[in-house]
């Protein structure tokens, strides 16, 4: 039976913040544990194709896949895929962000195969990434509150120096 998931966070921080941070994938090493790089192979402004390289595991095996994603930002929604599926038949992810009183609720769903010679089986899956998507998303949270702690309070502008 397919896998599935469904992790949340709320983030305090302004949506803008949180949606243009964890949206930029060249930059994801700074914001998940897992990733020692990613580079960008492609950006349109609204698809986003790019190659992800995870630090070394237990075993020493560095994994790496390339991955796309369709971003609107007017729904402040994500839909990804592996292009490189690697050992999953299919995985597809749908970020979501939403307004809450206390920030921004971000959540991810991730659906998924895996193929039969898999080194793990779609339950053995679904239970990694329930282990570690709360791991990465809290290490996102403190990354983010943390920025938006010293951004400027809005509607607060600098002063402008004027010569007469």
């Amino acid at each position: 039976m397919p896998g599935h998931t469904e992790n949340h966070v709320i983030i305090r921080a302004p949506m803008d913040h949180v949606w243009a941070r964890t949206n930029d994938v060249a930059d994801w090493p700074n914001l998940f544990t897992e990733y020692a790089a990613a580079e960008v192979l492609e950006d349109t402004g609204d698809r986003v194709r790019f190659r992800l390289t995870m630090h070394p595991d237990e075993e020493g095996r560095v994994w790496s896949w390339v991955s796309e994603r369709h971003l609107d930002p007017d729904t402040r929604t994500v839909v990804a895929h592996r292009v490189e599926t690697g050992p999953f038949e299919y995985m597809r992810i749908r970020w979501t962000y939403h307004e809450v009183e206390d920030g921004v609720l971000m959540r991810w769903t991730q659906d998924f195969a895996m193929k039969p010679d898999a080194p793990v089986d779609d339950a053995g899956m679904t239970e990694r990434i329930n282990a570690n998507t709360p791991i990465q998303m809290n290490a996102i949270k403190r990354v983010l509150e943390a920025e938006a702690a010293a951004l400027p309070a809005p509607g607060t502008e600098t002063p402008s120096s004027e010569t007469s």
